[in-house]
């Protein structure tokens, strides 16, 4: 088939968009296409992230995307598919940022940021010292803490899985079609500039007059199929690891965190928040740069890294919040990272090669949050030839081709530690005994030589299980097959 637009990528990215474009009253007559290899989303990176959203970052331009993308949540998205029968409740729970700082340039960088913050608008970003917060979060030892700045409206979390379906719906119903088909080529007719098909991976194509790149962690394979000719998208694809758990509690220093915990990002880069209700948290971090490799395989999503979970991320949180000393791992899993390997910022605009094909990737872990603005910007630039809201022109290929990072202090991986720095002091911890499960850590208190355990479903009758994994409590590591 022809379409006026195709869209490669069908998350929150390309649906957005998708939905932007085709509701607004210049896209309503044109044919748009969504290219989507997947229309189960199983390994869709949003579904599979903290689904936060904050105002908290240091460039203007984040901040304002995610202005809006608050707006969106709240109001515009029940605008753009009212009269649809679309269910636009994405669950948000408003509970706030809480952004840590130690001191010195930590500190100094904090401040900073919050002036940028309140300049752009979002006056509701609080800054707090340690007795303050203490007062407000009695679960929150601020030991190292120098500086906090909490978002008292407008931040906090949400269901990333109705915000895509609800998006994708809105599409659909306004007319927009969904391609399922794996895009693995972009195609130019000889001596051409300009694309001309999007090639499948079954040989099929689909033909149109302008293609727009929201492919997430495979969009610089995408650039990449046009040749060495054209300047290449600095976006690959990055494993990042989530742990659900609950708190044990009693017998801590300091209380439970509550329900409502904001999400909370340690010096380190160490974050976590409450899912839910019954004491139940989600927590992760980014591994360190030297660890932080292209992930190609998919397969490798199916395991989540432990030891990260184990020498990292337990410790730091059991730090921070004394309650977390004794905790039960209920589940953990991997998703991708669109990782800009330039600046950890996403790319938006028109590619310098190839004057159709329009470029909206590279987040960085901030893509869910920022999707509903780069959806706007994107349509108004198919149909206007401009931005008529939030200017993202720094966010354009330019500063690619000139390799100019454009760097935002506030981000989460601009905070994980490198390999000099040392790791937090590791407490005595309290190991709570849970049942043997699929993907699972078995941990036991008492005399016996093995500290924990990662159970896996084996092969055979139903209930046969098999330890990948021993971790012993002299620090020794036995391997089964």
């Amino acid at each position: 088939g022809s379409y006026d637009v195709a869209i490669v990528g069908g998350g929150v990215m390309g649906s957005s968009i998708a939905l932007h474009l085709a509701a607004a009253p210049g896209g309503r007559d044109l044919r748009i296409a969504v290219v989507e290899r997947d229309p189960t989303y199983e390994w869709a990176s949003a579904p599979r992230s903290a689904g936060g959203i904050r105002q908290q970052f240091s460039l203007p331009v984040n901040v304002e995307l995610s202005m809006y993308g608050v707006e969106f949540l709240k109001t515009h998205l029940q605008e753009l598919c009212g009269g649809l029968g679309v269910d636009t409740d994405v669950q948000f729970r408003e509970n706030g940022y809480l952004v840590l700082a130690s001191q010195g340039p930590g500190e100094e960088a904090l401040r900073a940021n919050v002036a940028t913050q309140h300049a752009c608008g979002a006056t509701w970003i609080s800054l707090l010292g340690p007795t303050e917060l203490e007062a407000r979060f009695p679960w929150l030892a601020t030991d190292g803490v120098a500086l906090g700045a909490f978002g008292e409206k407008n931040e906090g979390y949400f269901d990333p899985w109705a915000l895509l379906q609800a998006m994708r719906k809105g599409a659909l119903a306004r007319g927009v079609t969904y391609v399922e088909q794996d895009a693995v080529a972009l195609e130019r007719e000889p001596g051409a500039a300009q694309v001309s098909r999007v090639r499948f991976a079954d040989g099929a194509s689909l033909a149109a007059g302008v293609v727009v790149n929201a492919a997430g962690a495979f969009g610089g394979r995408l650039v990449q199929s046009l040749g060495p000719g054209v300047e290449p998208l600095p976006v690959a694809p990055r494993k990042r690891c989530m742990w659900l758990f609950r708190v044990g509690g009693g017998g801590a220093a300091r209380p439970v965190p509550p329900d409502n915990t904001p999400l909370t990002i340690d010096p380190s880069g160490v974050y976590f928040r409450s899912e839910g209700s019954g004491g139940r948290f989600v927590c992760g971090v980014s591994p360190r740069p030297e660890s932080d490799r292209d992930c190609d395989d998919l397969e490798a999503l199916r395991q989540a890294d432990d030891e990260l979970f184990e020498e990292t991320i337990w410790p730091t949180m059991a730090e921070r919040a004394p309650a977390f000393e004794a905790i039960r791992v209920e589940s953990s899993w991997a998703g991708l990272y669109e990782y800009n390997t330039m600046d950890q910022n996403g790319v938006v605009g028109w590619h310098p090669d190839v004057p159709n094909l329009l470029t909206a990737c590279g987040f960085s872990g901030h893509g869910l949050q920022q999707s509903p603005g780069v959806g706007r910007a994107c349509a108004e630039l198919l149909l206007q030839g401009r931005y008529e809201t939030i200017d993202l022109t720094c966010l354009g290929f330019e500063r690619i081709v000139a390799r100019q990072p454009l760097l935002d202090g506030a981000s989460i991986d601009a905070r994980r530690p490198r390999a000099e720095v040392a790791a937090p002091q590791q407490r005595r911890r309290r190991l709570w005994p849970m049942p043997m499960c699929r993907g699972r850590r078995l941990e036991r208190r008492g005399p016996i030589c093995v500290q924990s355990a990662h159970i896996a479903q084996g092969p055979g009758p139903a209930g046969r299980v098999r330890v990948t994994r021993l971790r012993l409590q002299a620090g020794r590591r036995a391997e089964r097959p």
